[in-house]
């Protein structure tokens, strides 16, 4: 469920397009203006913007937008413009840019397979290279084949489960883990990978019913790193990702400095999509407003912009 707050009455993109060049114009960026209309379009709505911009002054807006704004606040604009799937292939590449695999993996791990198949499309024709091939250039290991097969794989999305199914996959994951003496990984990757969130998830309850141990706690005794990271972002994104997304902005706020990065990532690709369910079970599990952390954690117009896409009273 979206938090993002759009205007009641329908917006000109014309309008927009030509307020945005105004704020643009003379000494200094009017940001204010930029972010209040910027933060308050959909998709559909931005995409309108950057047409309408482009054939009325020859410019990308992007590009613009780049030259005008500054620091996080840029970061935040210029991922929010894009649509969802560009944005995703976007922060796939700064996260390879900035060899943080984490990124890279609570990204992957966390779409469904018709998202990933739109980012793959989105990757190739903004870095010139599939995503297989930079995931076998980059990603070392069992990470890397669990990244692969899991883009690789056309997955089920709906909700029917085969019960029996369910319980052999809790018997197979038993026995290459914790039965055994080390782990095969390979039975791991197979059915995390080529499995749908709510197969998982019944695996998940014939696991625990059969051997009185969650699936995540096998999970974390068995594997370790990056690998371990996303089994558990896999199977965590099965049964809640709104759960998901905000332990994962309470780690990015909490202790002394804030993951500006993360933040930006998590805010700006989930404000269309989940965003009232990530602030409730923030709330819900922190005791503290999503807005309220982010408020302090941030300053300025990055603050505003924000807290603009949060929306209000969450």
């Amino acid at each position: 469920m979206s938090s993002l707050s759009v205007p009641p009455f329908p917006t000109n993109p014309k309008d927009d397009a030509i307020q945005l060049y105004r704020a643009f114009k003379g000494l200094g960026c009017d940001t204010p203006v930029v972010i209040n209309i910027l933060a308050h379009r959909d998709a559909t709505q931005r995409a309108l913007i950057q047409q309408e911009y482009r054939l009325m002054y020859s410019e990308d807006l992007l590009k613009r937008l780049a030259s005008e704004l500054h620091g996080k606040l840029e970061r935040a604009v210029l991922l929010w413009i894009l649509d969802p799937a560009a944005r995703d292939a976007t922060a796939i590449r700064q996260a390879y840019v900035a060899a943080d695999l984490r990124a890279l993996t609570e990204i992957i791990c966390s779409r469904t397979p018709s998202q990933i198949q739109l980012i793959k499309q989105h990757y190739h024709s903004q870095v010139g290279i599939h995503l297989e091939e930079e995931i076998q250039q980059q990603t070392p290991d069992d990470h890397q084949k669990l990244l692969l097969t899991y883009v690789s794989t056309a997955r089920y999305e709906g909700p029917e489960v085969g019960r029996e199914e369910a319980v052999k996959d809790a018997k197979a994951l038993f026995k290459a883990g914790e039965k055994k003496w080390g782990t095969d990984e390979k039975t791991f990757i197979r059915i995390f990978s080529e499995r749908s969130r709510a197969h998982m998830v019944a695996v998940d309850a014939a696991y625990h019913e059969m051997y009185g141990n969650s699936l995540k706690k096998a999970v974390k005794k068995e594997t370790s790193g990056m690998f371990e990271f996303g089994l558990l972002t896999i199977l965590q994104c099965a049964h809640n990702p709104a759960k998901f997304f905000a332990k994962e902005l309470y780690k990015a706020m909490k202790g002394l400095g804030t993951n500006d990065t993360t933040l930006i990532r998590i805010i700006v690709t989930r404000t269309e999509i989940d965003m009232q369910y990530i602030a409730a079970e923030y709330f819900k599990k922190y005791k503290e407003t999503l807005n309220e952390a982010v408020h302090s954690e941030t300053s300025g117009h990055y603050r505003t912009f924000l807290l603009y896409l949060l929306g209000e009273n969450h």
